[in-house]
């Protein structure tokens, strides 16, 4: 069986990153080491300033944003009644969980000619760092997570929608609150939206279990919460979290040359994440809960921007939450770091749905992230533009597809009308047109482009020395490379860099020109992934991937609220069928505590297991309670010391667990991405992740 760490490294994305990168940092001294002195203000001793073809590109863009509309900066002020003083928030074991100083860089009211200028002015939207009000008995406190955690007045208490990502933030939150407005009333009931980790994981740090257990404090959720809370990132986790070190940027320092932000929010906090699981669900299309003696009306909206998610109208207030299904951004249909592709159609229509069932009448709009809407025609306004926004990219896309255009043609020919372009919510700071269309395309299509030649393509390093011999080999590439460089013909240089540093993966001249081009390319970027992805792959290429010591950070909760049939496909994913090669064995598994039965067989090289079945004759048979399990599922107690101290019982061939073990393989949450790249660094030393670490995986 897995130990702890096997088994969460491949956790990543299970809402909220159950295996962060670690404390992987920027190591100055080892990078400096034989390079040419940094360019002045960069992190990165080998960085560049921005070209003049990126500064061209930064101030056509500038001129054609809607810059006159300012409303987007009065809503975000709007209703603020106290800053949060510390910059700086602790976890319990001392590291900081938030650090909001970082980007105080970005308060400067400074034009910085590395960072697009629509995404710098969604980064200083962001820095907001306080408690709001909505409206009388709707209060937000934004700025202490990637998301915003909401309170509603209740008849008794206090109605918290969301709480975070971990303990630590949402205790500084509720401390905030109760100084200022909460007047010492308790909590009473916790409503999750969805099934994203920034909007559960701190619910230890405002909810004693017990009191839900009890029934005193319930605890709502869309139906499916706990099946794809646990279920959305779990078998590709391992390349989930690596993916993500591009996505959110994790080895950027924040700085002008690198993060700026994530566009729903500056980062992820990083503290202690629990989850609970809740009490009630919102089974129907539509329900009507009274919670705290308010009347709530809950829209299940599954399939858009989460598999389980709902919004929430509060009609005695004429408030609406949208949940994350509406915020100020376009959201991924594609997510960079892998996930289901998302239902745009479906996304639009719910939102339609929400205006006209809730939005006729409603008087305000907040949701998870950003800044609320105030005013009936507001609310309309950005509801129908949002609307608009994935039903065109749906429907737009998909004409295209229908007239020849492929998956690899389709983000250079798909393109918003002007008039969504001028809805600053409608523009691309978590999704971005170009990924989100060709996500659409493999929704509907998948990843062939229907040319032959594609169909069954060399691997990059197996056709990327044809490619090298016939260019004339590497001199005459890095020649036409640096040509290209030096007339700002970014993407045509990284379509023969990138050949060279495939073929000749070793070769650090290519990969520093290769760098170059990023760099640019980073700094042009309006989507924070976009951008990130660029700058991630340029400090690797420069530095490779940094060693040191990764956190386990998984979460006890999450892992038991795993069910057992996914923990077991789980281990089918991380068995290395080639050293089963000739296996072939039967287990029964019974968890008499709840009543469970599996059938697990291994044969063929593939282990596959079926709920509610047994062998008649099974090679071996391990009789323990779930709750033991977990114990090992965690990495608590080993499977072998549970059968030594009777904890579990076998029968018939033990061996067969040590066969079983053999076979697993702990998967590298570090592993290559550009070529050349792995192991390059020494071993960092343990710092605060803060410094270097602006994100953590987290599903959205």
């Amino acid at each position: 069986m897995p130990t702890r760490r096997q088994f969460t490294q491949s956790l990543p994305a299970v809402g909220t990153a159950l295996a962060i990168a670690g404390n992987l940092v920027f190591d100055e001294g080892a990078a400096r080491a034989d390079q040419t002195a940094p360019l002045a203000g960069h992190f990165h001793p080998k960085g560049k300033a921005p070209s003049k073809f990126t500064l061209d590109i930064l101030k056509k863009s500038k001129a054609t944003l809607p810059f006159a509309d300012k409303r987007d900066f009065e809503e975000q002020k709007r209703g603020f009644i106290a800053p949060m003083k510390d910059l700086k928030i602790k976890a319990e074991d001392g590291h900081v969980a938030w650090d909001m100083e970082r980007f105080q860089f970005l308060n400067q009211q400074a034009e910085f000619d590395s960072i697009h200028p629509s995404l710098l002015r969604q980064s200083v939207l962001n820095n907001n760092y306080g408690l709001y009000e909505v409206i009388p008995g709707i209060y937000q406190v934004r700025g202490f997570d990637l998301s915003d955690i909401s309170f509603v007045r209740g008849k008794t208490g206090w109605i918290v929608i969301d709480p975070l990502v971990s303990a630590e933030v949402v205790q500084a939150a509720w401390k905030l609150f109760q100084e200022h407005v909460g007047k010492g009333l308790p909590l009473s009931a916790v409503i999750y939206s969805h099934s994203h980790g920034d909007h559960w994981g701190g619910v230890r740090g405002i909810v004693d279990e017990a009191n839900v257990r009890s029934g005193k404090i319930p605890i709502i959720a869309p139906r499916n919460f706990m099946e794809h809370t646990i279920a959305e990132n779990v078998y590709a986790g391992n390349a989930m979290n690596r993916r993500l070190f591009y996505q959110y940027g994790i080895l950027l320092p924040a700085s002008p040359h690198g993060y700026v932000g994530q566009g729903l929010g500056q980062a992820v906090s990083r503290g202690r994440v629990g989850l609970i699981a809740p009490t009630r669900l919102v089974e129907k299309e539509i329900e009507e809960i009274e919670v705290d003696g308010i009347p709530m009306i809950f829209q299940d909206t599954p399939n858009t921007e989460a598999p389980t998610e709902m919004n929430t109208y509060i009609p005695g207030m004429k408030a609406l939450w949208m949940a994350e299904n509406v915020i100020a951004s376009l959201h991924n249909i594609y997510t960079l770091r892998g996930a289901p592709v998302r239902n745009p159609l479906n996304w639009s229509k719910y939102i339609s749905a929400a205006l006209h069932r809730f939005g006729v009448e409603a008087e305000v709009m907040f949701a998870s992230h950003h800044w609320p809407r105030w005013g009936n025609d507001r609310i309309q306004e950005v509801l129908r533009g949002q609307r608009d926004l994935y039903a065109h990219m749906n429907n737009q896309v998909l004409h295209l597809a229908n007239q020849g255009v492929t998956i690899n043609e389709i983000h250079n020919v798909y393109e918003l009308p002007k008039s969504i372009l001028a809805k600053w919510d409608c523009r691309g700071y978590h999704g971005s047109p170009q990924h989100n269309s060709r996500g659409v395309i493999q929704r509907f299509l998948g990843f062939w482009d229907c040319n032959p030649a594609t169909l069954i393509p060399l691997s990059p390093a197996d056709s990327a020395p044809l490619y090298v011999e016939m260019m004339g080999g590497a001199a005459k590439i890095l020649a036409k490379g640096k040509e290209l460089h030096d007339e700002g013909k970014y993407l045509h240089a990284q379509e023969i860099l990138n050949k060279l540093v495939q073929a000749e993966p070793q070769n650090q001249a290519a990969k520093d020109l290769l760098a170059d081009v990023f760099e640019q390319l980073g700094y042009q970027q309006e989507n924070p992934g976009l951008r990130n992805s660029y700058l991630a792959a340029t400090y690797e290429l420069r530095s490779g991937i940094p060693q040191g010591e990764a956190v386990d950070s998984s979460s006890p909760d999450v892992i038991r609220a795993m069910s057992t049939e996914l923990f077991l496909n789980f281990l089918g994913i991380r068995m290395d069928s080639r050293k089963a090669e000739g296996m072939r064995f039967t287990i029964n598994l019974i968890t008499p505590d709840n009543g469970e039965k599996f059938l697990i067989e291994l044969e063929n090289s593939t282990l596959t297991n079926i709920e509610g079945f047994l062998a008649d004759k099974p090679d071996l048979t391990l009789t323990i309670n779930r709750s033991d399990l977990e114990q090992t599922m965690m990495g608590a107690k080993t499977l072998e010391s549970q059968i030594g101290d009777g904890t579990a019982k076998v029968t018939g061939d033990v061996s067969i667990l040590q066969k079983l073990a053999s076979t697993m393989v702990e998967f590298d949450p570090r592993f290559e991405i550009m070529p050349g790249t792995k192991g390059k660094n020494t071993q960092l030393a343990k710092v605060d992740p803060y410094e270097a670490i602006p994100g953590k995986a987290i599903a959205e």
